[in-house]
């Protein structure tokens, strides 16, 4: 229960949850409530899919490009690591969108599932093989999802007990938390690296 409850934190704060929220609520300023939820709904369907296939294929990605799961890890650590710093100064870009059609881009793609997410996902789609080990991670990304999820279903409600500092703070906490994330990321692959001399052409 404790691996499944630190998988799920893990991934939780990897979606970026108030920054999402924070981005929710700017681009559907003036919106009724009604027109909201059921924008939430298909945002927390989308990033569902999305997930979900970067965690079931991340294995076969790598077997066709012939990337080690370390280098991997360096790669995404470091985009999760430029993530987090430009989340924690409140830097991330804040792209255009029509709010007739946000849903899957750019709410589900590239907002919550970045980049960043997009390596971390890959490298822990790579990483499992045993089918307990993927029922875990897979029931644990789902519960993530749908927490995002329920905090966008619940963004009016939220905003009037934050309020838009509040939101502020806690995306900048999510960046430190992201940073410490890519920091044992990288570290973790380059000691994986080191124990394989072999991948550097020696």
């Amino acid at each position: 229960m404790r691996m499944w409850i630190n998988i799920f934190l893990k991934l939780f704060f990897l979606l970026t949850p108030f920054f999402v929220l924070s981005m929710f609520l700017a681009m559907t300023s003036g919106w009724e409530r009604r027109a909201r939820r059921i924008l939430a709904i298909r945002i927390t369907a989308a990033v569902v899919v999305l997930c979900g296939g970067l965690l079931l294929f991340g294995e076969y990605v790598f077997s066709i490009f012939g990337i080690t799961i370390d280098a991997f890890r360096v790669g995404a650590g470091v985009l999760l690591f430029l993530s987090g710093l430009s989340l924690s100064r409140g830097e991330i870009a804040r792209p255009a969108g029509d709010e007739h059609d946000i849903a899957v881009v750019p709410m589900a793609m590239p907002i919550t599932v970045g980049p960043a997410t997009t390596g971390a996902l890959l490298v822990m789609g790579g990483e499992i093989t045993l089918v307990r080990e993927k029922l875990v991670v897979g029931s644990a990304l789902l519960a993530a999802i749908f927490c995002v999820g329920f905090l966008l279903y619940l963004a009016g409600e939220v905003e009037r007990h934050i309020s838009r500092t509040g939101l502020s703070i806690l995306s900048r906490l999510t960046g430190l938390i992201l940073a410490s994330m890519a920091a044992q990321m990288i570290f973790e692959g380059i000691r994986g690296l080191m124990k394989n001399p072999g991948v550097f052409g020696g």
